[in-house]
């Protein structure tokens, strides 16, 4: 009787072991869907094209994942600050975007190993009287930054006397404050700046050679899917070693080829 409640209670608890292991990735193949929080609007990583398409260097890659897995891709929209609560919501399974895995930022979500760096940068309209990053440092200058961004904290630094302006949205929002004079200058992410301002006519900003930083980027997903992590990683390590990434980063990062076909 004895070994026949034990055998029973070791059933129950092999069976308590196969769900416990039964994953995001098992949720995502059952689902047959991957889906994947963007920002609205961030080129290179995040764009509508001209035909109305979803792509990017972050949207590519996204896309690759949900090839490898065999399931199909749905990309949901948010401003920057809306990312990481989508994900924290369950509404997405992970997040793509050119986001720092700062330390405040993994209290909350599991980053990835990055998978490229960068750092935020200055710039101005090409006729401002703002010529260097050391001009912007002038008491009371407006700098546009992204609120909740990296750029934003970086600028506070940096220009301890300015005037510190934090746009919701989406990087596009502080080229627009520039160009429009409601600041004097912006701080973002390199590749960002120099995708978005693509969509102006050539020369209407000039950006400061010099970075704020150093820093990584990662995706990220929830610290209750580590079988999902493991499996981005594993992904993000295998598109390394085959070229797909550089790839990836020589089209949207490191030209603007991409403008001419989206």
């Amino acid at each position: 009787m004895k070994i026949a409640r034990l055998f029973i209670a070791g059933l129950a608890l092999a069976g308590l072991t196969a769900a416990a292991s039964a994953g995001a990735l098992d949720d995502i193949t059952k689902r047959g869907e991957l889906r994947v929080a963007v920002q609205t609007q961030g080129p290179p990583f995040s764009l509508v094209g001209a035909n109305g398409e979803r792509t990017g260097s972050s949207v590519e890659l996204a896309e690759l994942m949900a090839k490898e897995m065999g399931v199909k891709i749905t990309f949901l929209d948010f401003d920057w600050d809306g990312l990481i609560p989508a994900l924290l919501s369950g509404k997405a399974d992970l997040l793509v975007a050119d986001m720092t895995p700062t330390l405040a930022r993994g209290m909350k979500v599991a980053f990835t190993t990055p998978y490229m760096y960068t750092g935020s940068t200055v710039f101005t309209k090409a006729d401002s009287k703002f010529k260097t990053t050391e001009d912007c440092k002038a008491k009371g200058t407006k700098i546009a930054v992204l609120l909740g961004a990296t750029g934003e904290k970086e600028a506070k630094t940096a220009f301890p006397d300015a005037d510190i302006k934090s746009y919701k949205g989406g990087g596009p929002l502080l080229l627009d404050a520039v160009n429009n004079g409601q600041a004097d200058c912006g701080v973002n992410d390199v590749s960002a700046v120099k995708g978005q301002s693509t969509a102006y006519p050539a020369g209407t900003f000039t950006i400061m050679p010099d970075l704020l930083s150093k820093e990584p980027l990662a995706f990220a997903t929830r610290y209750d899917e580590p079988d999902l992590l493991i499996w981005m990683n594993l992904f993000l390590n295998q598109v390394s070693i085959d070229g797909r990434l550089q790839k990836n980063l020589d089209y949207w990062v490191n030209s603007d080829a991409w403008k001419k076909d989206h």
